[in-house]
């Protein structure tokens, strides 16, 4: 098991990041929202931890995922299960904004705290990655509970595999996330596999994040 707590500042996260997630696209925010936004990126960076743990097994875990992450998994010789995390500092936060009644800040942190998850999963991918080099292996896309057909319910067989160390996040009896500012899922790691552009082409799920993203 590996885990890792994070600064805000280890994130690297860009305002444009933030922009985009709260659906502004190619468009510029207005004067008053860029402020907002700053206000909130500010507030937030001294005390925030965004925390990821993976662990590494050699089995493939009997979860039903679907035709087109089976086929994304296809070689791997091992599989890294992972939980990232923005905090449960940042839920509270969410949760007092939400009780102040500032319902622009509010939408502000939400969408910030989607690509603070995000961010740290990224960055669980390159630790992973650093791991894996010495074998010469590389890792596939990452891939959630929730999208490209695996059922969220799944994530009651995917959590038991960390033995409660999940960066402290829980599950709902529905299978939701708390924190819900997390990510967890599962990475195919080999020789052979690669890591592709999302074929969004394969999957009709119009609200997937990954239509919204830009690459890197």
């Amino acid at each position: 098991m590996t885990q890792k707590t994070l600064t805000y500042d280890a994130l690297r996260l860009r305002p444009e990041d933030l922009f985009e997630q709260m659906g502004y696209g190619a468009a510029e925010p207005d004067d008053a929202t860029r402020r907002e936004a700053q206000r909130v990126m500010d507030e937030v960076r001294p005390w925030l931890r965004p925390q990821f743990c993976y662990q590494v097994v050699a089995d493939r875990p009997a979860f039903d995922m679907g035709r087109i992450i089976e086929r994304q998994l296809k070689g791997a010789e091992a599989y890294a299960l992972f939980v990232c995390t923005s905090g449960v500092e940042y839920e509270a936060y969410q949760q007092r904004l939400k009780e102040q009644g500032d319902m622009v800040r509010t939408f502000i942190a939400d969408a910030l705290g989607s690509v603070l998850a995000e961010r740290c999963a990224d960055q669980m991918e390159a630790h992973l990655q650093a791991s894996i080099d010495k074998l010469h292996w590389r890792h596939t896309n990452r891939f959630s509970p929730g999208y490209c057909g695996w059922h969220v319910s799944q994530q009651q067989l995917l959590f038991p595999f960390f033995d409660g160390h999940t960066c402290g996040v829980q599950l709902t009896d529905s299978s939701l996330m708390v924190p819900i500012k997390s990510v967890s899922g599962i990475i195919g790691l080999g020789a052979t596999v690669r890591h592709m552009d999302y074929t969004c082409g394969l999957c009709d799920f119009k609200q997937c994040y990954k239509r919204r993203r830009k690459p890197a």
